[in-house]
C-alpha cells in the first residue's frame, strides 16, 4: 500500500469530501468498522477525548496512565493503529524528544488525522502500514484497544508481528477489553454492544492474549485488570 497523502481542509482536518476505498484495507474493516474509521464525518465526531472516555465508562485516563507507566522516556516506541482522542500526543510527549514514536494504521484517513495531532512533536510520525506486517527494533509497543476489533486469525497475525517488533528486553503492552466480573452491572450492556457493534471482541472474554501468540514461551507475561475486570493490561516482555 502506498503512503498516499489525504486532502486536508482549512481547519487542518481530513477533508469531509474524501471517501475512497483504499486497496489493502482489510475486508473486515470495510464490512464492520467503516462507519467508525473510514467515514470522515464520524471521525470528526468520535475524535474527542470526552467521547473516548465515555465509551470506556470514564476509564480512559486510568488506562492511559497504566500504559504510559510501562514506557520509559527516551525509548523507541511503536503504536499499531491510530487511537481517537489525545492518546498519541500524550504518548509522544511522554517518550520525549530523546525518544521516537512511530504510529502505523491501515486506513489513510486515520493516518492523516494522526499526523495533524502529532505536528507539535518532531519525534513522532505516522504512516500507512498494516499491523499484521510490521517489523522493527522497538523498545516498546503500545497496542491500545486494537485486538478486540480483529478477527481471531488476524489477531494471531498482529500479535505475532508486534511481538516480533521488540528488541530483547523490550515489551509489548496490550490494553483492551477483558471478561468483567460476573456480577458487573455493565456486563449485559457490554454483551449487547459486542453482539451488535463489536463482533470480534468477546474472544478476549474467553482467552488470554498469550493464547493467540505463536511462541508465547519467548516472552514473560503479566496481566492486570481494571474496572471489575472489564479492561486489561497484558504485558509481554521479550526474554533476553
Amino acid at each position: 500500500m502506498t503512503d498516499k497523502p489525504l486532502a486536508i481542509d482549512r481547519a487542518g482536518h481530513p477533508s469531509l469530501r474524501l471517501r475512497e476505498i483504499v486497496p489493502g484495507v482489510p475486508a473486515y474493516l470495510e464490512e464492520v468498522y467503516s462507519w467508525a474509521y473510514l467515514n470522515p464525518r464520524n471521525l470528526l465526531l468520535l475524535d474527542r477525548p470526552w467521547i473516548v472516555s465515555a465509551i470506556l465508562w470514564g476509564n480512559y485516563r486510568k488506562l492511559l496512565r497504566a500504559t504510559l507507566a510501562e514506557v520509559l522516556p527516551g525509548t523507541r516506541v511503536l503504536q499499531p493503529a491510530c487511537v481517537y482522542g489525545d492518546f498519541s500526543p500524550r504518548l509522544a510527549a511522554h517518550v520525549g524528544p530523546a525518544g521516537t514514536l512511530h504510529v502505523a494504521d491501515v486506513a489513510p484517513l486515520q493516518v492523516a488525522n494522526c499526523r495533524r495531532k502529532l505536528k507539535p512533536f518532531p519525534n513522532a510520525r505516522a504512516c500507512v502500514r498494516d499491523a499484521a506486517n510490521l517489523g522493527g527494533d522497538y523498545d516498546a509497543v503500545c497496542c491500545f484497544f486494537l485486538l478486540h476489533e480483529l478477527p481471531d486469525a488476524y489477531k494471531r497475525k498482529v500479535i505475532d508481528a508486534l511481538l516480533g517488533s521488540v528488541v530483547p528486553g523490550g515489551k509489548v503492552i496490550f490494553v483492551d477489553y477483558h471478561r468483567p466480573h460476573g456480577a458487573h452491572p455493565l456486563k449485559p450492556v457490554m454483551n449487547l454492544v459486542f453482539e451488535t457493534l463489536e463482533p470480534f471482541a468477546k474472544a478476549l472474554w474467553g482467552r488470554e492474549v498469550s493464547d493467540f501468540a505463536g511462541e508465547p514461551e519467548a516472552f514473560s507475561w503479566s496481566k492486570q485488570t481494571y474496572f471489575a475486570g472489564m479492561y486489561q493490561k497484558t504485558v509481554a516482555s521479550r526474554l533476553i
